[in-house]
């Protein structure tokens, strides 16, 4: 297995067979064609194509300007390097990777599209969105379309010839999607006209793909207002014959895209229907529901978006630490009083040393983190009767890992890829070098598919104090009592006792909180909404590495045996494997040891209960420029 330079397929490795098991998917019938060497060769082939096909065309895209509007035909041309890595990534099939046969999917785990989707998002994530967002809403028809819908659509979305987008996002209507004033009126043949403007949509216009299928939500004329009066449509870019060919022009169409602070190579459009009275939408599923409806694509969506921020952010540790590793740069600390002593690499220097295991952890806890999401969904949707305690259990920890994930992954995204610019110093911060342009993709992570805000939110409020009983939070804490029960006589005592001390406090925590709600102190809640998921972040980083180190301290040992000092520095060096694992070992304990800490400080400033924000009103925000 080669290196991988975007990605540790190693520790991609250790967490879908060591950690998660994943061939023993295979004993269910659903996957009984599979074993582990079709999924390493399927991840291998991953590898491939994200290095050779990808990579390459990650700095051109950025630097030749992105995609270009030209306002004359009102069509966007992506980077010409793009089209052919697309070729590739779909010629491959992993469009369809995790979905059923019968749609032309290859029918794998749904752990297995993250993980192959974690290394080529590594690639050239920007790239990515645009298959990524037309999975999204071909899964939508697959899932509440007609037959008939179904049968015109899902092929050559699958295929790729198509392209599909998600149309939520207006000027006045952001994160209050019910504020929309897209209008639908019924048509005597059952279709809807449709008017009115979209913004950031991604890949909404594209010169790759012959056809956009765009899901566009609007409010049909006379419905109720608000997030319960919102229907769905299916408005294709040109209309489909009932030969499956293409017939004319529908009216919808690029009014120009965003310049955006980073990835210029998605083409990010505002789009405008019914410009002419002539745009024509076909209701997917019933009417009203249009927001239950994608609500489906937006939490599969923020399940992607923690792999892109986990993606992304692995790319540019790689380069720091590549970089590190032979960056000559002042003595080692050892030898600063030595004037014959020679340079050494910035990896040496304990403060670099720190850096990078600081990334390190990050990445390897999300990692594990987001795997484990995405093998209970293939549990709760496709393996257990949905009925069984189990599969709800499964469901539950889907629900509440899913902004934990989104919000925690995308943020920490942007520290570790600021962290990578550092390891780089003054070279991370010219364009010359990579890593400044992971740091510009990062931000946008935090804000996309639901701001990190309205992550908390959903979190605090529907995931965890009106869940009944606390559900899901019970459920994953039992998990961390598992974890807990196995680490003992495996794992050092003083990080069973830290990870312990966590959850109690977090547990503490809950119930302040379930007191606030019980008192009708709303405000406080959203008020502590962003402060309790990164909180929770910390604690499940420090459950999922708790239970690495019950794994891997076991194989460690069985390599190194009680070897020490330069014994034990021999092997390591000499075996790639005892190195893996005495590194993952050190990554799981610093991150016990130095980032769960930090999170009993976060707990008592939530117990604390500071009400400044609620006092604070517009006019104390002083010093403000007038408009």
């Amino acid at each position: 297995m080669a290196l991988n330079p975007l990605v540790d397929t190693r520790d991609v490795r250790f967490v879908l067979f060591e950690l998660l098991e994943l061939e023993k998917l295979a004993q269910h019938e659903r996957y009984a064609d599979f074993d582990k060497d079709t999924f390493e060769a399927t991840l291998d082939l991953a590898e491939q194509i994200a290095v050779e096909q990808l990579f390459p065309t990650a700095k051109e895209g950025d630097t030749e300007g992105g995609c270009h509007y030209d306002p004359q035909t009102k069509e966007v041309a992506i980077p010409k390097c793009y089209k052919p890595a697309l070729n590739a990534y779909y010629e491959a099939g992993f469009m369809g990777l995790a979905d059923d046969p019968h749609i032309g999917g290859m029918g794998m785990p749904a752990i297995m599209g993250a993980a192959c989707n974690e290394v080529l998002m590594a690639g050239n994530y920007p790239l990515i969105m645009y298959p990524g967002l037309s999975h999204g809403s071909m899964e939508l028809i697959e899932v509440f379309g007609t037959q008939e819908q179904k049968d015109k659509y899902i092929g050559p979305m699958m295929e790729g010839t198509w392209g599909g987008t998600m149309c939520l996002t207006e000027p006045d209507a952001g994160s209050d999607v019910g504020a929309l004033k897209t209008k639908a009126v019924k048509q005597a043949d059952g279709t809807y006209l449709i008017t009115g403007t979209k913004i950031f949509i991604s890949s909404g216009e594209n010169d790759y793909y012959k056809n956009m299928i765009h899901p566009v939500l609007a409010r049909i004329e006379g419905d109720p207002p608000g997030t319960k009066g919102i229907s769905i449509f299916i408005v294709p870019k040109f209309f489909v014959k009932d030969d499956g060919s293409l017939g004319d022009r529908n009216d919808v169409w690029c009014a120009g895209i965003e310049h955006k602070m980073g990835i210029p190579g998605t083409s990010t459009s505002q789009l405008s229907f019914g410009d002419n009275g002539k745009c024509v939408g076909y209701l997917l599923g019933e009417e009203r529901q249009g927001m239950k409806i994608m609500f489906r694509m937006m939490n599969f969506a923020r399940m992607g978006v923690a792999l892109q921020g986990q993606s992304n952010a692995s790319v540019a540790y790689m380069h720091a630490v590549t970089y590190a590793k032979n960056r000559v740069q002042g003595v080692h600390v050892t030898q600063m009083l030595n004037p014959e002593a020679k340079g050494v690499t910035i990896v040496n220097h304990p403060d670099v040393k720190r850096m990078l295991l600081w990334m390190k952890s990050h990445l390897e806890g999300q990692r594990m983190l987001i795997y484990y999401m995405f093998n209970n969904i293939d549990l709760a949707e496709r393996m257990l009767d949905k009925n069984s305690d189990a599969a709800k259990e499964a469901t539950g920890l889907v629900e509440i890992l899913t902004p934990i994930c989104k919000a925690g992954c995308t943020d920490k995204g942007v520290d570790i890829t600021s962290e990578a610019v550092q390891v780089y110093g003054g070279y991370g911060y010219c364009a010359d070098y990579p890593v400044e342009k992971y740091m510009r993709d990062s931000k946008i992570l935090p804000i996309w598919e639901g701001t990190n805000g309205i992550q908390s939110m959903d979190l605090t409020m529907r995931k965890i104090l009106m869940n009944k009983e606390q559900f899901n939070y019970t459920t994953w804490r039992k998990r961390v009592n598992d974890t807990l029960s196995k680490a003992k006589g495996i794992v050092d005592d003083k990080y069973i006792d830290l990870v312990e001390r966590s959850i109690k406090k977090l547990d503490e925590v809950i119930e302040f909180l379930k007191g606030q709600m019980a008192g009708g102190k709303f405000m406080n809640l959203f008020m502590h909404a962003t402060p309790l998921q990164q909180a929770m972040y910390v604690v499940a980083m420090g459950w999922v590495h708790l239970w690495a180190l019950t794994v891997a301290q076991p194989k460690l040992k069985a390599l190194v045996g009680d070897a020490k000092g330069a014994d034990r520095a021999k092997i390591i060096s000499d075996n790639l494997e005892a190195a893996y694992y005495n590194g993952k070992v050190l990554s799981s304990q610093f991150y016990i040891g130095t980032e769960v800490p930090k999170f009993f400080g976060r707990a008592e400033s939530l117990l604390f209960d500071e009400s400044a924000v609620i006092k604070m009103s517009e006019e104390c925000y002083t010093g403000v420029l007038p408009e």
